[in-house]
């Protein structure tokens, strides 16, 4: 099987975290038993650019368990974990990814990845589907569709779709109700606050706590940080998100006078350059700098290093900056997603439902024809995820009686 990773010899390691996270599936687990028989999946050959964890592996193992042939590659350097890949290769799907990966071998794993000829392709980030479009465009023609299941990902494809050149169909993942409300919310809001406390083992109660963009993300950590003690100001450049803010309870400031308030500042934006020189030269010694945002783009680095007298790793995912009038700056992760170069990424039921969507989506792509585009997760497979959840919990909700139905449909009392 072609593949490329660290080391082969790590698969019992990943083999025990992929069984931990696949006990804590539920739904994920029903589908797999619910689709087995008819394989839905079969003879697709399906390309995935994903944060390659446990988690993760269980959707690409369920993928191959229906059907499609499966080839991976790292959606981030360092949240791929090696153990998990060589637990994966042993399993049957080819991957090409390793732990701390520089740029040019992180494209060339893309490359790999694409290069198996998809007719199926599961991103995060829009990595793969910008890859196709821009270099490897003879590959565009076997492409049925495919799905994409962050934010940022989903605002360039936008773009792509806006300017009319995003030659086949993609779900947008992300923008289902039982992703972004919960995925998006609880999953970031934990997994955040987890990569923090983990990194830096510092106090949370009683700091000033900066969260850069209120979107769903931003909400679940200011929730989460609150909830320990956290003094929470939020940074916004849209006036309905800022709004929502002050009425949540939080103080709204422009990034300029939180600069010079802030312990701790996380970016959720999705956008570049959110903190620059100029924050950076207003900041206290000894501030945290975390990015939750999908690429390393939000926290300017090269500004920081610009300012700085010396650079050193002060913990494992710690890098700091100081100065040269000796303040100290620390970057969490290089900038990256904070919840996975410093943590294991989402909870583990959290990533249960996404993942769920993210298999009914690819087999939606394979066995209907779409127009090119952006397209809405199906609401009927939306609301069956969900529903999924709430009987893995034991939970029955009420329906409406046809009177009802019938009622809300019309416009006579």
């Amino acid at each position: 099987m072609d593949s490329r990773i660290a080391d082969p010899a790590l698969a019992p390691s990943g083999d025990r975290k992929i069984e931990w996270a696949w006990s804590a599936m539920p739904v994920l687990r029903h589908l797999e038993e619910r689709y087995r028989r008819n394989r839905p999946l079969a003879g697709t050959v399906l390309s995935a650019c994903l944060h390659l964890e446990a988690k993760t592996a269980c959707l690409l193992l369920v993928l191959k368990e229906l059907g499609a042939s499966v080839f991976a590659s790292g959606s981030n350097p360092l949240s791929t974990q090696d153990d998990v890949c060589a637990a994966l290769v042993r399993r049957g799907v080819s991957v090409f990814s390793r732990h701390g990966m520089d740029m040019a071998e992180y494209e060339g794993n893309l490359r790999r990845t694409l290069s198996a000829g998809p007719t199926i392709v599961v991103d995060d980030g829009a990595d793969l589907v910008a890859m196709l479009h821009s270099e490897m465009r003879d590959e565009l023609p076997r492409v049925r569709g495919g799905s994409e299941e962050t934010t940022s990902g989903v605002k360039r494809l936008r773009a792509m779709e806006r300017e009319g050149v995003l030659a086949f169909p993609v779900i947008a993942v992300n923008d289902a109700k039982s992703k972004y409300l919960f995925d998006n919310r609880y999953g970031t809001g934990q997994s955040v606050l987890d990569g923090l406390l983990r990194t830096t083992n510092l106090l949370i109660a009683g700091k000033t706590v900066v969260v850069v963009g209120y979107g769903w993300c931003g909400r679940g950590f200011a929730m989460r940080a609150s909830g320990m003690g956290a003094r929470v100001a939020v940074v916004e450049v849209d006036p309905h998100r800022a709004f929502e803010a002050v009425m949540d309870g939080y103080d709204v400031l422009p990034m300029a006078e939180a600069a010079g308030r802030g312990d701790i500042f996380l970016t959720f934006t999705g956008n570049t350059r959110v903190i620059r020189r100029e924050h950076f030269e207003r900041m206290k010694d000894g501030v945290l700098l975390g990015n939750a945002g999908h690429f390393d783009v939000e926290i300017c680095k090269s500004d920081l290093q610009g300012l700085s007298s010396s650079v050193e790793e002060s913990r494992p995912g710690v890098t700091t900056y100081t100065l040269a009038d000796g303040r100290r700056m620390h970057l969490l992760g290089e900038g990256r997603l904070v919840n996975l170069a410093c943590a294991d990424g989402h909870p583990i039921e959290i990533m249960d439902l996404s993942f769920a969507l993210q298999l009914e989506a690819a087999i939606y792509v394979a066995n209907n024809a779409m127009e090119p585009g952006l397209h809405d997760v199906p609401p009927e497979i939306d609301r069956a995820v969900v529903e999924a959840k709430l009987a893995s919990l034991g939970l029955v909700i009420d329906r409406m009686t046809e009177e009802q139905e019938a009622y809300m449909r019309s416009w006579r009392e």
